[in-house]
Formats: C-alpha cells, sequence, structure tokens
C-alpha cells in the first residue's frame, strides 16, 4: 500500500483519520503544521502539538513537523487585514484551505514521500467520470465542504479524507476504542490563527481605531462606532444605542457600512427587509465542475451552515458569477463565500464581491 501522510493537529479527527488508513493497511506518517508564531495565553500550538506525538506514538506512526507561518502571514494573514481595512469580513480559513492546507502543506507531504495527503475534514471525495468530485460529508452538523471550495479541484486527486463517511460521534467511539489520548478532547473553534482570544482585542492590534457615526437610512445620527472593521452586517450585539427616544424600543442591527463616509448604517426589526438581499455577484469563482450551462439552478450558502437556499446562478464572461435567490438572504456580507451545490456534490464558489 502507499504512503499516506496525514495532517496530524493534536485533535481527535486528525488521529482516527490515521487510525483508519493505518488499519486500512496504508504505511502512515503523521506531519504536524504549524502557521502561527505568536506563543501567548490563547494559542495552544504547543499542546496540540504534545497531543499529536502522543497520538502518533500510539497509533505507531513517525511524527514529522514543519511550520509554515512565514507563509501563512503573506498569504493568509496580509489578505485577512486588507479585507478588514475595506470594510469586509474575511473567511481566512477558506484561504488557509487553499493556499497552505492543500497547498504548501501536499507539496511537503509529496516531499516526505507520501503519495497522498489525507486530512480529518468532514467531506468526501468520490471518483466521478473526469476527475475527483467534492461532496458534502454524511454527518450535516459538520460538513466542511463549505470551507473546502476554493481547492483546485487538480489538488483533490492526491487527497483522502475517510471522515467524510462518518458521523462525529462514530469517530469519537473509534478514538476510545483504540486509546487515542485524545478521544474526549473538545473540538477547536474560532478562527484558526485567532483560537479563543478576545477577537476585536485582536485586531485591534494590527488595526488602529477608526471612529465613525452610527446612522439610521434616513440619515440621523444615533451613536458613534469604533471602527467598521469591528462589525459585520446583521451584528446585533456591541452597538451600544439602545433607548433612542425617537425610535420603537427594539434592537438594531447593523445593515451596511458606508465605507466612503466610514459610516455604520443600523436598521431596526420592522425595517428587516433592509438585510434581506435577493442577489450577489462574486469574485472569481473556483469552479470544481464546470458548469451546465452559461445560466442554471442551483444551491447555495452564504455562510457556514446555512441551508440550502435555491438559487439561480449566472457564470459571466469575467469568471464571476451572479446568484439570485429565490427568497431574500439575510445579511449576506462581503468578503465571505458563497458556494453552490447540486444535493451534495459542491460545484464550486466565490468570494462575495457584491451584494445586488
Amino acid at each position: 500500500m502507499p504512503r499516506v501522510v496525514v495532517g496530524l493537529s493534536g485533535g481527535v479527527d486528525s488521529a482516527v483519520t490515521a487510525l483508519l488508513l493505518r488499519d486500512a493497511g496504508h504505511e502512515v506518517h503523521g506531519l504536524y503544521m504549524s502557521n502561527w508564531d505568536e506563543e501567548d495565553e490563547f494559542c495552544t500550538s504547543a499542546a496540540d502539538y504534545q497531543d499529536a506525538r502522543a497520538s502518533a506514538q500510539e497509533l505507531g506512526i513517525p511524527l514529522h513537523r514543519v511550520s509554515f507561518a512565514t507563509q501563512y502571514r503573506a498569504q493568509v494573514f496580509a489578505d485577512f487585514l486588507r479585507e478588514y481595512r475595506a470594510g469586509r469580513t474575511p473567511n481566512p480559513d477558506v484561504l488557509c484551505n487553499r493556499e497552505i492546507k492543500f497547498g504548501l502543506c501536499l507539496a511537503y507531504a509529496h516531499r516526505l514521500g507520501g503519495e497522498c495527503f489525507a486530512t480529518g475534514h468532514y467531506a468526501r471525495l468520490l471518483q466521478g467520470a473526469d476527475g475527483p468530485e467534492l461532496h458534502k460529508g454524511v454527518d450535516a452538523g459538520k460538513d466542511q465542504s463549505y470551507f473546502l471550495h476554493a481547492v483546485p479541484r487538480e489538488q483533490f486527486r492526491h487527497v483522502l479524507m475517510p471522515l467524510g463517511e462518518l458521523h462525529k460521534e462514530a469517530v469519537r467511539e473509534r478514538a476510545r476504542r483504540a486509546g487515542l489520548p485524545v478521544a474526549d478532547k473538545p473540538d477547536s473553534t474560532g478562527i484558526c490563527f485567532i483560537g479563543e482570544r478576545p477577537f476585536e482585542q485582536f485586531l485591534a492590534r494590527y488595526l488602529p481605531a477608526e471612529p465613525g457615526p452610527i446612522e439610521t437610512l434616513a440619515g440621523e445620527r444615533v451613536g458613534s462606532h469604533r471602527g467598521l472593521h469591528f462589525y459585520t452586517l446583521g451584528q446585533r450585539s456591541g452597538l451600544e444605542i439602545g433607548g433612542q427616544r425617537a425610535h420603537a424600543p427594539e434592537p438594531w442591527y447593523v445593515a451596511r457600512k458606508d465605507t466612503v463616509r466610514n459610516a455604520l448604517i443600523v436598521v431596526q426589526r420592522h425595517a428587516g427587509v433592509e438585510l434581506g438581499s435577493r442577489a450577489l455577484r462574486t469574485a472569481a469563482v473556483n469552479w470544481l465542475a464546470a458548469p451546465s450551462a452559461a445560466s442554471f439552478a442551483a444551491a447555495a450558502k452564504v455562510r457556514y451552515r446555512q441551508a440550502d437556499q435555491a438559487a439561480t446562478v449566472t457564470a459571466l464572461a469575467d469568471g464571476t458569477a451572479r446568484i439570485e435567490f429565490e427568497r431574500p438572504q439575510r445579511a449576506v456580507t462581503p468578503g465571505q463565500s458563497a458556494v453552490l451545490y447540486r444535493e451534495t456534490r459542491c460545484l464550486g464558489g466565490g468570494v462575495i464581491e457584491e451584494v445586488l
């Protein structure tokens, strides 16, 4: 059986991935990848590495270690800051998968003699008539295909994702039966390089506060914001503009950002239609399945964990796409990704460039 290099993160998912491949007869090597070089109370990389070592030892496989911190700052984090400066809300995990995990890390796995690179993602790679197809994982609550839509399809020819056929509890049970030390380790949450640290506090280290007015759609000033990059569309908490005498005692929501005037535009629930959008335009789409026509029906997600939304997709000549929804979508956010599906298959997706 060929050698497979498993991205061993120190969590239960990647450890069970290595377990399944080892038991299937593969020669398995583990690879611990670190992308962030700032050690503080919120960074868990040291502990995660020790957990990866313990899992590798229990599995009887060698463990390699590599740092892509420099490349991560240049290829992912720099884009993250640019997007926030522009008043957009990026998803760095999507870019990390494309540039780091299935770019640099995949190449490194090949240098280690691996024919394939395996990860603990909850997604499925099925062999189609013209190559690999990315499909949703069978565990709908854990499906991670949304975060993989930007990976070039060719890369998937050298990737294995055995957890795509399993539910999370089954993964933990396999880890317990095998005596893996991470069987009951909690899942990691938050953005990969931020972890559990306070997000606004972290962002303020890199982007200076740029206060400005909070206004209604009619232009009435109802408060002040700390900087547009600290807010996202649809946000309710943290606006600190309650108790407006001239307005109903209802919550306020961020409707849009006026970057030209540095103004945050807000609405109340009874005007919630202002948070709904019928259409959007993406940046260049990474097609994992060639469009069936210039215009076609598909399901779309504009955020992770969102239910599939019926839409009509128009592939434009410049490589971008226009997506029109059957029902208005709340808080469609530039910088996030619009990801397309046909049943379980991910067709591809692109960054939301403009809300129409």
